[in-house]
């Protein structure tokens, strides 16, 4: 969804997966922060059980977790019945909307789930029309700028926090 600079928003959720393998559907992980009022208000964040339940070599090398790490996590829909009175009526912001927003659907999807129709806003795309001068658009980069120290990339409530932050200096009055 295209954003237009005189666009605000102050309450929103941004939202992070990492998943197992080269699935959509495969998230392993997922962290959620909510801003109220231009404000981190509530963090969330869970191990997931993937579907299919296997990693690839490349996707455990970029956020460290690996089949031991979620033997015993929950499935999809039961985190996602933690996450969706949370995040209800709100937003959802992501860096790089098309990958986590295609997770997230995926997911919906391999579980038989009524997607809701989320609002998905892309800080992604976002700080590329708000700060063209940057030296690239990737998410350290960018939450840098906007004041955040992302010391662990990858993993989804660093990476759903540092999403916040840009969304707050993108979008928030």
């Amino acid at each position: 969804m295209g954003v237009s600079e005189h666009f605000y928003m102050n309450d929103f959720a941004a939202i992070d997966f990492e998943t197992a393998n080269a699935c959509r559907y495969s998230i392993c992980s997922v962290g959620v922060v909510i801003v109220r009022n231009g404000e981190i208000a509530d963090k969330y964040y869970s191990l997931i059980q993937p579907e299919p339940n296997y990693y690839s070599y490349w996707n455990t090398r970029i956020h460290g977790l690996a089949y031991e790490d979620t033997a015993n996590a929950p499935l999809f829909p039961d985190v996602w019945n933690a996450i969706a009175p949370r995040i209800e009526g709100l937003p959802l912001v992501a860096h790089n909307k098309a990958f986590d927003e295609s997770c997230l659907k995926a997911a919906f999807r391999v579980y038989g789930m009524d997607y809701p129709d989320y609002n998905f806003y892309c800080t992604y795309q976002g700080a590329r029309r708000r700060f063209p001068f940057l030296p690239d658009f990737q998410l350290q980069t960018v939450a840098s700028y906007c004041g955040y120290d992302l010391k662990h990339h990858h993993h989804a409530l660093a990476d759903a926090e540092a999403c916040a932050r840009i969304a707050i200096e993108l979008w928030t009055v």
